[in-house]
């Protein structure tokens, strides 16, 4: 195949108008792998990676610091990086990414809908796609593979453990994350339809915190304020459980392990592994962010002529019970 180096164009262009540069507090940027020491030949592949803002969570940054590693000139790859937390925002860089000719385009959606169109564009373009970290409602013969992480399963193994600490009722303060998100609906999904099925189980609240510890805060805040009962903090990432714990901690409600409050979150970042260690927090469900490696050897396969040996690949998860876990799962598991 004949490489294409992303031009110029491309870094200026995004920048002058959606994107801005990599480090900005601003909700998308790009930058470049390869930027600093553009490469002199087509040799390398030419990769343009969408995910979300490296600064929505600890996940997130792992993600992508995983992602850089990888996919740079020394291993053989011209990569350009777009970041946004909005779905038209990173189907406009997808676009451009396409109009200038990448090889690959690696997605990591904020919204499980919309992309259809610009997939067929890619397609149509011979850019080959390929899904990490989260799904979308495509049809697959529109991109090459995908490696995710099982939302609807983090949100069923989540909620089957709280359902086995067999309380007498469960009031839950249920604080989502960016709505649409396939994190969201999994995570989500789970808790509604235990929800819906028991009576002893009332969903306090349920607002969005679009992964955001300050406004989690608020959101529990509002609840103590009003004075109403509960008893389950179900954050679906770990900065809003931290958020949630802030709200917990100034009205003095007591948290964790034989406490008030039980306390729940999402991706097993080390800090919130040792709040469970120290009984502070409760569950902690993980969502695995090192995906580059599998993602490197799908392209390898398909730069030799092979299609990739599975379309999809689950990455292996589990959740974490702050009365089992051990020193060692925090240093093994912990992000």
């Amino acid at each position: 195949m004949k490489r294409k180096l992303i031009s110029a164009l491309l870094s200026v262009a995004m920048a002058s108008t959606l994107l801005v540069g990599c480090g900005s507090s601003a909700s998308t940027s790009t930058d470049g792998g390869s930027a600093a020491a553009p490469a002199a030949s087509g040799d390398l592949i030419s990769v343009g990676i969408i995910n979300n803002d490296p600064n929505e969570s600890g996940y997130r940054t792992a993600n992508v610091n995983d992602l850089k590693n990888t996919f740079c000139e020394a291993n053989g790859y011209d990569a350009q990086f777009a970041y946004s937390l909005k779905n038209d925002e990173q189907i406009a860089a997808a676009q451009k990414f396409v109009q200038d000719g990448v090889d690959y385009l690696l997605l990591s959606a904020a919204d499980t809908a919309g992309w259809d169109s610009v997939l067929k564009d890619a397609q149509t373009a011979g850019v080959k796609v390929i899904l990490f970290d989260r799904t979308i409602d495509a049809d697959p013969s529109l991109y090459e593979a995908s490696i995710v992480s099982d939302m609807a399963k983090e949100g069923e193994t989540a909620v089957t453990w709280l359902a086995g600490q067999g309380l007498d009722e469960y009031n839950v303060i249920h604080i989502q994350g960016v709505m649409g998100s396939a994190a969201q609906q999994g995570r989500s999904g789970a808790l509604d339809a235990k929800a819906a099925a028991e009576a002893n189980w009332n969903i306090v609240t349920q607002q969005t915190a679009e992964w955001n510890a300050e406004k989690a805060e608020q959101i529990v805040t509002s609840v103590i304020n009003a004075g109403d009962s509960f008893n389950v903090i179900y954050a679906e990432n770990d900065d809003m459980a931290k958020g949630a714990v802030a709200a917990l901690d100034k009205a003095g409600i007591s948290h964790g392990v034989g406490k008030d409050v039980i306390v729940m979150g999402f991706d097993c970042n080390k800090w919130a592994l040792e709040e469970l260690l120290a009984q502070n927090w409760n569950y902690d469900g993980q969502c695995n962010p090192f995906q580059s490696s599998y993602i490197d050897a799908i392209i390898k396969d398909l730069e030799a002529g092979k299609s990739p040996a599975e379309k999809t690949v689950i990455m292996d998860e589990k959740g974490f019970d702050a009365s089992t876990i051990t020193q060692d799962d925090v240093n093994n598991y912990g992000i």
